[in-house]
């Protein structure tokens, strides 16, 4: 007889006459048809357990136990505000009852994952319970068996060990109280300032917004980088991608952006995958002497932590980000970066027996990051207009933007600015591309003073760039063209900008004026950056009203023009004297 047609009596006594007939009564009712029952005797001195097939009744203090748990963690997902009311009225209220379990056994464990026999009903993306303090994620379902990744000490799953489902998904605790912390990928504090309360939990999966409950991005998400937001400007809900080789500034331009958010009300997201861990604490220690720290998570799974972990890193980061969202916040999230998260995720892959596709990654690597970016949005007036803005992060190969991983987010995301190491080591910084990079939402992210003073900037720059290269193989030139070129170099030294100084809107827009109205012609090209700084301080000092004006309305009359345009005259002459 198979194990599905008999019932199994655990318990360290045999069942009376009177017990076994109140057993058999209950299988009858909860199985539709009589079982045999057997009785098999076990080390439980309290408590027994009924097995039907893969259904356990688990009447022992520790199922009970599990019981309590099961529904204080419900408790904690549908409260408002959790606390100690809630859960005192939760356990006051609770009553044990025949509790259907479901339950398998561990066929193999080893590597981070475990292939799980039985749990027929079990779900992708479902919580597992193992024995001791280890969960497993579910990755991959068939027909005998399942593929779970596990979270914890996985010393302790061997084969053989009970599994038991949860019917929970995947969740991270949430809240403001995580402002100014780091924390791991499942929510856990790693900075040694102890506990974080939080507010609720939410799931690390969920499905993107519908299209009608999003809404156009239209409101600038400045990054405080000059060629970034004169030339590919960010709107709140975008998703940017950064892309460029080892070393050449990405992780730098998204801190600039994380820095430039402080008195914004905009939460940032920080989320470190496969970094190292000294990488990750200076990251934190910069934001924390900038101030920027007050207003960040920083969610890491570092290079030393298990492929699970990185796995669901950017997961977990955007679900902290949806809770805000969804109170009506804006938030900036970082993945930094997607390249070693398709890394860990090909690890898993393989070790699961996945088939492998293109460079080994298995064939839905491209909906594992579309279901992550597809997430940032903002959303309608109805839902409380807030937005989630994405800067992901990937790292190429000698310049190979046609790799798997970079064309894959280069389709999903909505543009790119792509980093050249040629113009790094020659001293632009950021080392913008300018012929790669690119914004899909353009000047409807900008605001009207800044899109006015931008102009036509970027096509003489392209002009600029294209003229260069023609004549790097001529020593002949005509005034005009020398007059071009000279005027392009100031452009390009316009643009350079040191890391950790992101510039206010206001001397964007007077540095961009200055441009336009060719005030750039009267230097030389080493004082251009001199004199940039120089005007960026000024015009905060001399100009405060038309600071304010531009912070509040983004708006720039024809007397303002005129005020940043005398004084942009007024600091290049001082230049030309050298006293700037």
């Amino acid at each position: 007889m198979s194990i599905e047609n008999q019932a199994v009596l655990y318990s360290a006594v045999p069942p009376t006459e009177r017990q076994r007939a109140r057993l058999e009564d209950f299988i009858l009712r909860r199985h539709g048809s009589p079982l045999p029952l057997k009785w098999r005797a076990a080390d439980m001195p309290r408590g027994f357990r009924l097995e039907l097939g893969q259904e356990v009744y688990d009447w022992t203090p520790e199922g009970q136990l599990r019981q309590l748990e099961n529904c204080i963690d419900q408790a904690l997902d549908e409260g408002e505000a959790p606390g100690l009311p809630l859960l005192w009225d939760t356990v006051r209220a609770f009553q044990p009852s025949p509790f259907m379990e479901e339950t398998g056994e561990v066929l193999y464990a080893g590597d981070e994952i475990a292939r799980v026999g039985g749990l027929p009903d079990a779900q992708y993306g479902e919580i597992l319970d193992f024995n001791g303090p280890v969960t497993g994620l579910v990755l991959d379902l068939r027909e005998d068996s399942l593929g779970c990744v596990l979270f914890g000490a996985v010393e302790h799953v061997t084969q053989g060990s009970l599994v038991r489902r949860t019917g929970r998904t995947a969740s991270v605790p949430v809240g403001f109280q995580f402002l100014g912390r780091a924390v791991d990928a499942l929510g856990r504090p790693i900075d040694g300032k102890g506990p974080i309360a939080h507010d609720a939990w939410y799931p690390i999966e969920r499905d993107a917004p519908a299209i009608l409950d999003r809404q156009g991005v239209k409101t600038p998400l400045e990054t405080g980088v000059l060629c970034v937001d004169s030339l590919f400007p960010i709107g709140r809900g975008q998703r940017e991608l950064i892309v460029g080789d080892r070393q050449t500034g990405k992780t730098s331009l998204a801190l600039d952006a994380i820095l430039n958010q402080k008195g914004k009300r905009v939460i940032c997201i920080y989320a470190a995958i496969g970094q190292k861990t000294g990488s990750v604490a200076r990251l934190a220690a910069e934001l924390e002497v900038r101030g920027a720290l007050d207003y960040t998570i920083i969610v890491s799974a570092g290079a030393g932590c298990p492929a699970s972990e990185q796995y669901i890193a950017p997961f977990a980061a955007t679900a902290m980000g949806e809770y805000f969202m969804h109170l009506g916040r804006d938030v900036l999230i970082v993945y930094d970066d997607l390249s070693k998260h398709a890394v860990a995720y090909r690890t898993l892959s393989l070790l699961l027996d996945r088939s492998p596709g293109r460079e080994a990654y298995p064939g839905d690597v491209f909906y594992l990051h579309s279901r992550l970016l597809e997430r940032s949005a903002r959303l309608s007036e109805a839902l409380g207009g807030g937005s989630i803005t994405a800067l992901p992060i990937v790292e190429t190969q000698a310049g190979d933007v046609s790799a798997y991983i970079p064309t894959n987010l280069i389709s999903i995301t909505d543009g790119q600015i792509y980093l050249d190491s040629g113009l790094f080591y020659a001293g632009q910084r950021p080392a913008v591309d300018l012929g790669l990079s690119v914004s899909r939402v353009g000047g409807d992210a900008q605001s009207r003073a800044m899109k006015k003073s931008t102009g036509s900037l970027r096509l003489e720059l392209a002009q600029f760039r294209e003229m260069e290269v023609f004549t790097r193989f001529s020593s002949d030139l005509d005034a005009a063209t020398r007059a071009r070129l000279r005027s392009g170099t100031l452009l390009m030294r316009l643009l350079r900008q040191k890391q950790g100084r992101p510039l206010s809107r206001a001397a964007q827009v007077a540095l961009l004026t200055a441009a336009q109205g060719h005030v750039l012609d009267e230097l030389e090209p080493g004082q251009v950056e001199s004199y940039a700084a120089a005007l960026a301080a000024a015009v905060e000092q001399r100009l405060p009203a038309l600071c304010r004006k531009l912070r509040r309305s983004g708006e720039l009359s024809e007397e303002g023009r005129e005020k940043l345009l005398r004084l942009a005259r007024d600091l290049a002459q001082e230049a030309r004297r050298g006293t700037v």
